[in-house]
Order: C-alpha cells, then structure tokens, then sequence
C-alpha cells in the first residue's frame, strides 16, 4: 500500500511566490446612483507584490511617507522648518512695511 503525501501546501507556496514575483493587480469600480443619477464613484485598486518587484515598477511610496520612514520624517520636518522661516521672514517684512506706512503724513 503507498502512502500518499499532500501538495498542497507547497502548491500554495508556489503560487505565493508567483504572484510575489509577477505581481498581481485586481481593479474594480463601485458605483451607487438612483434613477441614472451617480450619487457615488469609487474605484478601487490592489496590487501584491513583493517589496522588489513594487520598487522595480515605481511604487516606492513607503520610502518618502513620514508616517513609514524616519528619514522621510525628519525631510518633512525639515522642509516646515524651513516654510516656517521663510514665513516668518515674509511677515517681519510685511509688518516693517506697514508701520513705515503708519508714520508717513
């Protein structure tokens, strides 16, 4: 009698790493409307993928999220130092303007 092992498991781990590999993208359109009328357009997106194949195809978004990358944090952080800066400049510069305005006859 011949004992019979399950591929399963390893048929599964070969499909998981297909679709790593290749990638897979799934696309779909939610529409709600009422009487021909589009109340609500939604479209959805999903792609898996491994980190690899995402960076290969652009999809690099995770590097320049604040919330996900700490150098993209502190870029951000230092970008709003700077825009608080220029700003402040600008208003010193705005307020100097208008008190000259208010001394002049």
């Amino acid at each position: 009698m011949a004992i019979e092992q399950s591929t399963g498991s390893s048929n599964l781990v070969d499909v998981l790493e297909t679709v790593l590999d290749k990638g897979v993208v799934i696309a779909g359109d939610i529409r709600v409307g009422i009487a021909d009328v589009e109340l609500l357009s939604i479209k959805i997106r999903l792609i898996v993928a491994s980190v690899d194949k995402a960076k290969e195809i652009g999809m690099d978004w995770w590097e320049t999220d604040p919330y996900l990358n700490s150098q993209a944090a502190l870029q951000e952080q230092d970008k709003l130092k700077e825009e608080n800066e220029q700003l402040q400049k600008r208003l010193e510069k705005l307020e100097g303007k208008l008190s000259e305005d208010s001394r002049l006859p």
